[in-house]
């Protein structure tokens, strides 16, 4: 991935963005081409010198049965949205000014792991549900649901860890503009609903 310094992010914002995010991309390379699936993923520092990132696969999708060349990646996603050129300050100076899209991206690489094994597909299942039902006043648990209907539902997937071996990461967010024009996109972001792009602006801001 293409990274200039001023869009660079720092290891507090890159473990934030991993933790928690919601679904990734999960791409392989086969023999057959390139494969991708869209899946929540649970990030783990502890596991491993990297950390890993667990997720499961529908047992009839076959990419985890298909043989990855070299390293397998999850594309994680922070907020995006498009810039338009009429909320720069500069656009009323010189007019130099074009569109742009700003968001947030971590590509995460490492070796692709299957587990086929109840057992464990049924803790990350939990963690999974704990993770995202977590906060809701009446959070739903994998107990509320009948046992066996469980178990049916976990012969049906398939686990998969990625080994993280490596971390790309950006945060581009018009940290290579002036304040002026850094305010005229916040305040362009926030009239259009974007709030969490803008946010994300604000947080990255390279002066205050």
């Amino acid at each position: 991935m293409y990274v200039p310094a001023h869009f660079s992010a720092d290891e507090s914002a890159v473990r934030d963005l991993l933790t928690h995010h919601g679904a990734a991309d999960l791409v392989t390379a086969t023999a057959d081409g390139l494969v991708a699936t869209m899946v929540p993923m649970l990030y783990d520092p502890d596991a491993g010198p990297h950390g890993a990132l667990f997720a499961h696969l529908a047992r009839n999708n076959d990419q985890w049965r298909r043989p990855v060349l070299g390293e397998a990646l999850a594309i994680l996603r922070g907020p995006d949205a498009y810039v338009s050129p009429g909320w720069y300050a500069t656009k009323a100076e010189h007019g130099r000014v074009v569109p742009t899209w700003n968001y947030v991206v971590v590509h995460a690489y490492g070796e692709l792991v299957v587990h086929d094994d109840p057992a464990w597909v049924g803790a990350l299942v939990r963690r999974l549900t704990d993770k995202h039902e977590a906060g809701r006043p009446d959070p739903w648990s994998v107990d509320n649901a009948p046992e066996g209907f469980v178990a049916g539902q976990l012969r049906a997937i398939v686990g998969v860890e990625l080994r993280i071996s490596r971390l790309e990461a950006k945060w581009k967010l018009s940290q290579n503009r002036c304040a002026a024009d850094v305010d005229g996109v916040i305040t362009g972001l926030r009239a259009t609903g974007q709030d969490a792009t803008a946010g994300a602006m604000d947080r990255a801001r390279p002066t205050r």
